[in-house]
């Protein structure tokens, strides 16, 4: 049995939730207040960050990247009737990776990381974990960067199927969930980019995304078109 320690809002988490529902992959989900310092998830991940996936009798496995390569080695493809998400071309797995990663590292360090710290998990915070008022002058720049990887994601469909190539990738999963974080908060200006709307419609419409839109957060309502199809 896999247990994935997580927060709802946190949009790694949330990649790393899409891959097992792609997947149909079960696990038993634990919401985690990595602001906490819990000693027993220090334990599996010193880091103190989520996601962690802990399956039994194995170590714990730390961070979105790493859990998805652990899932894309360790799940049979015999189980899975569809395409894999991670493509056999050598070539084409250096752009999914590149993309993943893009997504993961530099627009959650730009974007959805200070969006939802500052809007979210700050208000949880005491003083001592980080808490207080948000910071302006980091959303303010967040919102302003999310522009450019907003068409960025434009650019990339409007030249290919899908973000990495001709099919679902890794790529479009991490993109996707953390739009979709920002997208719960009503942070992502979908008028800027048509292809780009266009493409997240298509992912958001998949099964695998229910789940994902049904999530609430107590004290922070989503916007009002975030589990909208047709939005």
């Amino acid at each position: 049995m896999l247990t994935l320690f997580h927060h709802p809002l946190c949009p790694r988490s949330r990649y790393v939730r899409l891959i097992l529902n792609e997947y149909g992959i079960e696990a038993r989900t634990l919401e985690e207040r990595f602001w906490e310092r819990r000693e027993e998830f220090l334990l599996l991940n010193p880091a103190g960050e989520t996601p962690v996936l802990v399956a039994d009798g194995q170590p714990a496995i730390p961070g979105a990247a790493i859990i998805a390569e652990y899932i894309e080695e360790t799940h049979p493809a015999d189980d899975y009737l569809g395409e894999r998400l991670l493509p056999q071309r050598p070539s084409q797995r250096v752009e999914v990776r590149r993309l993943a990663n893009w997504f993961n590292e530099k627009f959650h360090a730009e974007v959805s990381g200070p969006l939802v710290t500052e809007r979210v998990f700050k208000r949880y915070m005491t003083q001592a974990q980080g808490g207080g008022p948000p910071d302006t002058e980091a959303m303010r720049a967040a919102r302003h960067n999310i522009r450019y990887h907003l068409a960025y994601i434009g650019w990339l469909v409007r030249t290919r199927d899908w973000l990495a190539g001709d099919r679902l990738s890794f790529a479009d999963l991490a993109a996707a969930a953390h739009l979709s974080a920002m997208d719960y908060l009503g942070e992502v200006p979908w008028n800027e980019d048509e292809a780009a709307k266009h493409w997240y419609a298509r992912v958001k419409s998949r099964p695998s995304f229910r789940p994902i839109l049904a999530d609430t957060l107590a004290g922070v309502a989503p916007a009002a078109t975030y589990a909208d199809l047709d939005f």
